[in-house]
């Protein structure tokens, strides 16, 4: 779990996204061989932009994504980055298996998924932060 904490100049984060792209019209455009392709570029862009893509798989009609961000990044940012960039190298290939399914210019629909992902789940970190003041509350009653 330590080496997931990063530092910057003024501040200690642990930052993770799980995000889904899904083809345009969700046509089953993503091959083996796209797949391997989206992994690399994808990968690229993470790292550019100071993340690191930590997990990529999918199915034919979309891919699912574990980032690691800086917290100076906005998520669109990242995903609008991941989504141009990975398409633009994708319609380069000239892949077959693209040009028949997706005949257009676009190959990721515009919406995208966005999940925060984190060590704990939200109700121990409710729990955390609602025990913060009882120690201080027990200080007090012992001093009076």
């Amino acid at each position: 779990m330590k080496k997931d904490i990063r530092r910057g100049r003024s501040v200690v984060y642990s930052l993770t996204v799980h995000l889904v792209f899904v083809t345009k019209y969700r046509r089953n455009a993503i091959t083996d061989r796209v797949r391997d392709h989206l992994g690399g570029t994808l990968g690229e862009v993470c790292a550019k932009m100071g993340c690191t893509l930590r997990e990529f798989d999918g199915e034919d009609d979309h891919v699912h994504l574990l980032v690691d961000y800086p917290p100076k990044l906005a998520i669109s940012r990242l995903v609008n980055s991941l989504k141009l960039v990975s398409a633009r190298f994708l319609r380069k290939r000239n892949f077959p298996e693209v040009r028949r399914k997706l005949w257009g210019v676009h190959f990721w629909t515009p919406s995208y998924y966005a999940g925060s992902c984190g060590g704990a789940n939200l109700q121990t970190v409710k729990r955390y932060i609602q025990a913060q003041r009882i120690p201080s509350r027990w200080a007090r009653a012992d001093s009076a």
